[in-house]
């Protein structure tokens, strides 16, 4: 056969996260053909702020997938080009009162156990590190480990330096069994292309993607929202957040919820999300979020207020119900891996994913225990769905 129809692995989904499963593959000899309905970065990934982050992430499976990747960014920060926009900048978590700071100080006492860097930020010290903040807050935390990248960049240099096969504007449209079950590839609008093994690295769609297959994964969208200002000297040096947001990360809730993060870019325009809601698909601009969104930022760096807002963009975290990934094996299709439902930390999570991915298709020793992601841990009973 030839290149176009076979390869060692398909990997659907050319975001990030699927771009890092590519790049992993083949530094572990195998071939791969990169499959996407859309462009490059054209989900998930391409709305998103590049957050890389563990100081939003309490003890457990995820923060250990989380400080595995901060040092795998360092690596490709040095491996891909400078184009990537990669900035160790460090992140500051801001307690509005005395009740919000204990809970940060008890949850940085926790993440420092886990092996997280964190040092505690007294009220008179946050001007040094953010001059424009605003005055009255109770305290912070300094996480040095916080960094950030340009998504769309990251995906589109981690795909050119895997040397995988891209194939854009391709939808799949059917998955090849054979007489066992297992797969042999994949039907799309382009014709076949045949793998014994698939990666499900579409972001969103992986619910979708995995019910075509077969399989059962219960991802829905999570909407959000970012703001982004015109092109501003430095104003904002962290990435700045308020304590609150934390807890909005590991709700459950299908309401909106918005929780102002601030950063700036190299270009200039400073970012502001983070909002959450469960609306579907629905790109509808929600005025009430962008507001939201405002105050908070403005509440946080009172100078805000006298700039303008260019733009805002929309887009769609990958949700399942324990705010955990899927990432391994699935139990019902051989041949079938998972690589999706980060929600909000895929690009922060995307190369500790992508190396766990790899070496489960080689037969490589796992760089962390991946229990936590089992795409197994789903199940359907007759009382509907259920996790563990």
């Amino acid at each position: 056969m030839s290149t176009r129809d076979s390869s060692d692995v398909i990997v659907i989904g050319a975001g990030v996260v699927g771009a890092a499963c590519a790049y992993y593959a083949t530094r572990h000899g195998l071939t791969v053909t990169v499959l996407d309905r859309g462009p490059v970065a054209g989900g998930t990934t391409g709305a998103g702020e590049g957050n890389l982050l563990v100081s939003d992430k309490e003890p457990g499976p995820e923060l250990e997938l989380a400080l595995c990747s901060v040092g795998l960014w360092r690596e490709l920060s040095a491996a891909l080009p400078p184009g990537i926009e990669y900035e160790p900048k460090g992140g500051l978590v801001v307690a509005s009162g005395d009740k919000e700071l204990t809970a940060l100080r008890e949850l940085a006492a926790v993440q420092r156990a886990a092996g997280v860097k964190a040092e505690e930020i007294p009220a008179g010290r946050l001007p040094e590190l953010e001059p424009h903040l605003a005055p009255g807050l109770a305290g912070g935390v300094h996480y040095p480990q916080d960094a950030q990248v340009q998504p769309a960049l990251a995906a589109a240099h981690l795909l050119r330096a895997s040397g995988a096969r891209l194939c854009l504007g391709e939808e799949v449209t059917g998955f090849l069994k054979g007489a066992d079950g297992a797969l042999q590839g994949v039907r799309t609008t382009r014709g076949a292309v045949h793998a014994p093994r698939v990666v499900n690295a579409a972001g969103t769609w992986g619910g979708d993607l995995a019910r075509l297959a077969g399989a059962t994964l219960p991802l829905l969208p999570r909407r959000g929202f970012v703001l982004v200002t015109e092109p501003l000297p430095q104003l904002v040096r962290h990435k700045v957040y308020s304590a609150d947001y934390v807890a909005d990360v590991a709700s459950g809730s299908a309401a909106l919820q918005t929780s102002a993060v601030i950063e700036g870019t190299p270009a200039g325009p400073v970012l502001i999300g983070a909002s959450r809601e469960r609306v579907g698909f629905d790109r509808s601009l929600s005025t009430a979020a962008l507001h939201r969104l405002s105050v908070q930022a403005v509440a946080l760096f009172p100078v805000l207020a006298q700039v303008r807002a260019m733009r805002t963009y929309a887009g769609f975290r990958p949700y399942l119900p324990d705010h955990l990934p899927a990432i391994g094996h699935d139990p019902a299709v051989p041949g079938l891996l998972h690589a999706c439902g980060h929600e909000g930390a895929g690009i922060g999570l995307a190369p500790a994913t992508g190396l766990v991915i790899a070496r489960l298709l080689s037969g490589g020793q796992l760089p962390l225990d991946v229990g936590g992601f089992d795409p197994g841990r789903f199940r359907l009973t007759g009382q509907g769905l259920l996790t563990g």
